[in-house]
C-alpha cells in the first residue's frame, strides 16, 4: 500500500522531510503548518496539499506521521499519533513531555515511534562504529570531541529571536547535546557519572535567554569522554580524537575522512568516505543523504522488515544524561548515572 504522509510542520526540518521523501519517490504527501507563509512558499515549491487545521490534515486518512514542530511541540502530535494509531517519525528532542506516557501508550498499541537520531546515518560516524567495535584501537582511554556552530548560521533568512532555539528549553547549544551524545552513548554506552558546565559566554542577538555553551566529562568505568557543545563556533566544526591503547583516531568533518594512527608502522592511515552534497544554504558537510536513508529506515521499520535505530525509550535515556550535566554544574558536583 502506498502510504499516505501527513509531514507537521513545514519549517526548515519539515521542507527538508518533504526532499526525503520526494527524494525517495513518495507521492501522497500532504503539509500541516499553523504559519500561512510557510505553507504558500510549500505549496509553490513542493506541489503538495496543505492545510491550516490539524483536523482537516487527518481527513487525507494519513497512514504515517513526520513530525517537524519545535521540540516543545513535539508531545502535541506524538499524543495525536497515539490517539488514532498512526506510526510516526519524530526530530530530534530535547525536552521530555509526555514521553514516559507515550512510550507506554506506543508500546501497548504497537505504535512504530521513530525519533529522530540522524548521525547514526551519517558515514563517517558508521564508518566509525565499525572501527571501535573491531577492536582495532584497543582499549580506548580517552575520547575527545567538539561539535560547535554559529547560532545566526542556521537561518541566516530568520532572525535568531524568531524560532525556538531562541528558548530556554529548546536553546541551540542544549538541543545539540542530545543530538550528538545519541550516536555517541550508542557507540560506547551511557557513564557511570557525569560532570557538566552550561553558561552563556557571548551576546548573540535574539539569543539571550539560552546557554550557548556545554562543556562535560563522561565518566566510564575504564575511560573518559570530554565533550564540549556551542554555537558560538564561528566555522561549522565537528573535531574527534580517540585514544586507544594501540591506535589513535582523529577526524574532522571537513576533511571527508578519519585518519588512524599506527605506532607500529609509524604511519597515518587514511580511510576516505564519500557523503552527498547538502542543499544549497547549509553547510557543505550537512550531507542531506542522512537525512534521507533515516527517513527511509523509518518507513521500512513501518513496514515490519528492520527496526528502527532509535527508541523513544534511548531517547528518554540521552534526555536524562543532558538533565544530569546539567544538575551537575547546578551541584558543583559529579553526578551518578
Amino acid at each position: 500500500m502506498e502510504h499516505r504522509v501527513l509531514v507537521i510542520g513545514l519549517g526548515s526540518m519539515g521542507k527538508r522531510r518533504l526532499r526525503n521523501l520526494k527524494a525517495l519517490g513518495y507521492k501522497n504527501i500532504f503539509g500541516f503548518d499553523l504559519r500561512v507563509d510557510r505553507r504558500d512558499e510549500v505549496t509553490a515549491d513542493y506541489q503538495i496539499p496543505v492545510f491550516s487545521l490539524f483536523e482537516d490534515a487527518l481527513s487525507v486518512k494519513p497512514t504515517v506521521f513526520i513530525i517537524s514542530v519545535p521540540p516543545d511541540k513535539h508531545h502535541i502530535y506524538m499524543e495525536e499519533a497515539v490517539k488514532y494509531s498512526i506510526p510516526f517519525f519524530v526530530e530530534a528532542s530535547v525536552v521530555d513531555t509526555g514521553i514516559k506516557e507515550i512510550i507506554k501508550e506506543t508500546a501497548n498499541k504497537k505504535i512504530t515511534a521513530a525519533p529522530s537520531a540522524t548521525m547514526c546515518f551519517h558515514p563517517a560516524i558508521q564508518k566509525l562504529f565499525s572501527i571501535v567495535e573491531s577492536g582495532e584501537l584497543g582499549d580506548i582511554s580517552n575520547f575527545i570531541y567538539h561539535s560547535g556552530q554559529y547560532l545566526p548560521d542556521w537561518h541566516t533568512y530568520e532572525k535568531v529571536s524568531d524560532f525556538y532555539v531562541s528558548q530556554k528549553s529548546t536553546g541551540g547549544a542544549r538541543e545539540i547535546v542530545p543530538f550528538e551524545l545519541t550516536w555517541i552513548t550508542k557507540l560506547l554506552g551511557f557513564p557511570s557519572k557525569v560532570a557538566g558546565i552550561h553558561k552563556k559566554t557571548i551576546m548573540i542577538e535574539g539569543a539571550d535567554q539560552i546557554d550557548d555553551s556545554y562543556n562535560f566529562l563522561l565518566d566510564y568505568p575504564k575511560f573518559t569522554v570530554n565533550m564540549t557543545i556551542d554555537v558560538v563556533s564561528r566555522a561549522a566544526t565537528r573535531k574527534l580524537l580517540i585514544n586507544g591503547s594501540k591506535k589513535q583516531l582523529t577526524w574532522n568533518w571537513d576533511d571527508n575522512n578519519i585518519k588512524i594512527f599506527s605506532p607500529e608502522k609509524n604511519t597515518w592511515e587514511t580511510f576516505e568516505y564519500e557523503t552527498a552534497p547538502a542543499m544549497s544554504g547549509y553547510n557543505k558537510n550537512i550531507t542531506e543523504q542522512m537525512y534521507v536513508d533515516e527517513v527511509r529506515q523509518f518507513f521500512s521499520a513501518v513496514d515490519g522488515k528492520e527496526a528502527f535505530s532509535n527508541t523513544l525509550e534511548f531517547d528518554l535515556k540521552v534526555l536524562n544524561l543532558l538533565y544530569s550535566i546539567e544538575e551537575s554544574y547546578a551541584a558543583e558536583s559529579f553526578i551518578k548515572i
